[in-house]
């Protein structure tokens, strides 16, 4: 299914591949647990369609969730955890939130030195 969303979001039918991504994410959140590495990353396929469909908010909340966890699970140095922040950054740059994403890119590239 993953796959197949992956598909669907590299033709920009965002709508069908949302509606998977949000099976995929609920599936992996109860056969692998809410902060498995695989779980993770369908919740931010899932935050970058709705992130592609301009739908900021909603978008931030997920990578919120995908950058805590992140932190927690694998630590703040990892490179899933740096892409989850640099999502997040870009989010809020296109929500006109300049400081918050210029602190977040900040730290992202402090940490990739």
């Amino acid at each position: 299914m993953a796959n197949l969303a992956s598909t669907l979001w590299n033709q920009g039918r965002w709508d069908d591949a949302e509606k998977l991504e949000v099976q995929v994410m609920e599936m992996s959140k109860t056969k692998l647990g809410p902060d498995h590495p695989d779980t993770l990353t369908s919740m931010a396929n899932l935050a970058s369609t709705l992130w592609n469909q301009g739908r900021w908010d909603d978008a931030e909340k997920l990578f919120v969730q995908v950058m805590e966890m992140s932190k927690t699970k694998l630590g703040a140095d990892h490179p899933d955890t740096l892409m989850s922040m640099a999502n997040l950054a870009s989010t809020y740059r296109n929500q006109g939130r300049w400081d918050d994403a210029e602190k977040l890119f900040v730290q992202v590239m402090e940490t990739r030195k």
